[in-house]
């Protein structure tokens, strides 16, 4: 079984969508959408969160909320939960953090490391990516070679769009490495989006960490693969 994530909204619709997205992404991983409020109005519901908490199941639940008041709500449904344990709330923007979520859990990260995959993609939402001198002077391993290299070139013919982005980031959050793609944040799905990379171009990817060596191999299969598209 895989972490289950809900997302709270105040819109019924944003909740659905954003479900209806991240589903795309992630196939195999139990989304529900606890969104609005009872009677179709914009808020939130507190029996609705509860509803969605207790059929989530799996190992473990990730909760992805959009406005301060939907936390709120997240978590009064906690207390009221018999074994709160397992489920974890995330600070993350909701749509972006949702499919880097997903996608960790696809890949069959535990709860701790689904929520750290949707609370990484908060930083590269409110701040622009470095270029690669800023990112050799501030980034992971700064002063230090990295334990791991590789060079990947991409064959996929949508390069690195929305899904490959999200896969990649979703996969390296869950590990325990720095990494950074032509010196942005490999674990930003935004990040490896604004690096433009179409088809033909090489990924210069750096890690430094424990997992170094399998974050590199992690890059490399997931590209030489064209991330299972034509």
């Amino acid at each position: 079984m895989t972490v289950s994530i809900v997302v709270v909204s105040h819109s019924a619709k944003i909740a659905d969508g954003a479900t209806e997205l991240a589903a795309q992404m992630a196939p195999g991983v139990v989304l529900l959408a606890a969104g609005g409020t009872d009677d179709g109005r914009i808020g939130t519901s507190l029996e609705k969160v509860l509803a969605a908490l207790e059929q989530a199941g799996g190992d473990g639940t990730v909760v992805l909320t959009d406005l301060g008041s939907a936390v709120m709500t997240a978590e009064s449904a906690l207390e009221f939960l018999g074994d709160p344990e397992g489920v974890l709330l995330a600070d993350a923007p909701l749509v972006e953090g949702l499919v880097a979520a997903a996608v960790a859990a696809q890949g069959g990260a535990d709860a701790q490391a689904v929520k750290r995959a949707a609370e990484a993609a908060f930083g590269s939402a409110r701040q622009p990516a470095p270029d690669s001198g800023q990112a050799a002077e501030e980034g992971p391993g700064a002063g230090a070679p990295p334990d791991c290299t590789g060079d990947f070139e991409l064959v996929n013919q949508a390069g690195m769009h929305a899904r490959p982005a999200a896969k990649m980031a979703g996969g390296l959050s869950s590990l325990d490495a720095e990494v950074t793609i032509n010196g942005v944040d490999g674990a930003s799905m935004t990040g490896l989006m604004t690096l433009g990379a179409g088809k033909g171009s090489v990924l210069h990817v750096e890690a430094w960490g424990a997992d170094a060596e399998r974050a590199v191999s992690y890059v490399g299969a997931l590209v030489q693969s064209g991330f299972g598209e034509p």
